[in-house]
């Protein structure tokens, strides 16, 4: 009885230990998938560009889009970006948003165009201006230009750098939906319950956004539009809110993003990209941000008569570098 009994015992430990190290096993097993799946990801994010380029370049001639880049008196950030992106296989044109007292020397001009022709590869003719202005205002931004090219607008800051596949991806985005606006840089709004008044409205920086997980405007500091909006805002966008920012020094981007919801009746489209800043930080770190960029949607809304943006937890997300999406 009592060696039956440990006999049993014993086959009981010995299944037991086998089903152990099976499970431990597989666990191993999995691990190593996973790592190798991980090294997999991250050399094709390493090594994308170079086939990301090929594959466009295969595609055949497409019309492409113009940057639109803001810039003051950072010369050695603008070099950095124009350097960069006349790199990026869609770029067709650059126009450079200056607003400073003096016009741009003609080292800086022979500089750019010099970086300009060393980048205009594989048959590629980039054109380079500079939209001067005489008054300086934010506004300066979004003025109509009339011997624009492309349809596509990139509307980037001087300080602020984007790997190229990241910018054609948004620009195929844009592509699918050319009367949305679609960028990197996603921000939101929501109804200030402490007022006790649906029409009062806060502000939502990037942590609100990360916090909430949903968006209603991405900012043009890096975002794809239609150039038709460059008319609007110039032209039809009510002149009231182009002298607020103008004496506000603020919010020409929500202006923006105001005038395309209001147009559209649709939410904006935030693209997943790793960003680079190169700058120092800018007016969002300063103190009372917040409250100057919700008394500027207030203001817009009373505007309008109405609020024009619109809520969306959508994400764009180029699935051939990530595995979980």
């Amino acid at each position: 009885m009592r060696g039956g009994l440990q006999g049993r015992r014993t086959a009981r430990q010995w299944a037991i230990s086998v089903v152990g190290s099976a499970r431990i096993k597989l666990l191993l097993c999995c691990c190593i998938v996973f790592t190798l799946m991980a090294l997999g990801s991250r050399a094709a994010s390493f090594m994308g560009w170079r086939d990301y380029t090929a594959r466009n370049r295969l595609s055949g001639p497409r019309k492409g889009y113009s940057l639109l880049i803001n810039t003051w008196k950072r010369n050695d950030l603008l070099k950095q970006s124009i350097s960069h992106y006349t790199l990026c296989q869609g770029l067709d044109s650059v126009h450079i948003v200056w607003s400073e007292p003096d016009p741009p020397s003609d080292s800086l001009i022979k500089y750019l165009n010099n970086i300009v022709h060393l980048n205009s590869r594989d048959g590629r003719q980039i054109e380079l201006k500079f939209d001067i202005n005489k008054e300086d205002s934010l506004n300066n931004r979004f003025k109509e230009i009339n011997d624009w090219k492309a349809d596509a607008v990139f509307s980037i800051d001087d300080d602020i750098i984007f790997p190229c596949t990241s910018v054609e991806f948004a620009f195929n985005v844009w592509r699918s939906a050319p009367d949305a606006m679609v960028g990197f840089v996603p921000r939101m709004h929501w109804i200030d319950q402490s007022k006790g008044n649906e029409n009062c409205y806060v502000y939502g920086g990037w942590w609100s956004v990360w916090w909430m997980g949903t968006y209603s405007m991405v900012l043009s500091k890096a975002a794809f539009f239609h150039k038709k909006y460059l008319r609007l805002y110039t032209h039809e966008m009510p002149g009231s809110i182009r002298e607020y920012v103008t004496k506000n020094r603020n919010c020409e981007d929500i202006a923006m993003s105001f005038l395309v919801a209001n147009a559209t009746n649709a939410p904006p489209i935030w693209v997943k990209g790793k960003i680079f800043e190169i700058g120092a930080t800018g007016i969002s770190s300063l103190g009372g941000h917040i409250e100057r960029r919700s008394q500027c949607i207030n203001r817009f809304v009373t505007e309008y008569g109405r609020m024009p943006l619109v809520s969306t937890t959508m994400k764009a997300v180029d699935s051939r570098n990530v595995w979980f999406w």
